[in-house]
């Protein structure tokens, strides 16, 4: 075997495996944890979080005539001046992308 057909099947080789992560990582959900790390994250600049849930299943979800698979969620979050244990929130995220679509105040 000479090094011109190694080098060439290693060549090939590296590039089909470079197609096939690519087109397997644009076909996958961001993990439903990571989302609601995320969320958690950004209802924490403006007060703690005392409690959130997410639903581990992407579902269908159409948003100014766009459709998405989104992750469903909540947050509960503590003010100081509320005694009826906080503010509870629901929010919608992409699941492609992690992106709080939308978020509803119960």
């Amino acid at each position: 075997m000479n090094w011109k057909a190694f080098l060439l099947g290693a060549v090939a080789g590296a590039a089909g495996a470079y197609v096939v992560n690519t087109a397997v990582s644009q076909n996958m959900d961001v993990p439903a944890q990571k989302v609601l790390s995320h969320a958690r994250g950004q209802f924490r600049l403006s007060g703690p979080v005392s409690g959130s849930w997410i639903h581990m299943e992407a579902v269908p979800f159409e948003k100014n005539g766009i459709q998405y698979r989104v992750y469903r969620g909540g947050i509960t979050r503590t003010s100081p001046g509320l005694d009826d244990g906080g503010e509870q929130f629901e929010f919608v995220a992409d699941s492609k992308t992690g992106t709080i679509l939308d978020v509803y105040k119960l």
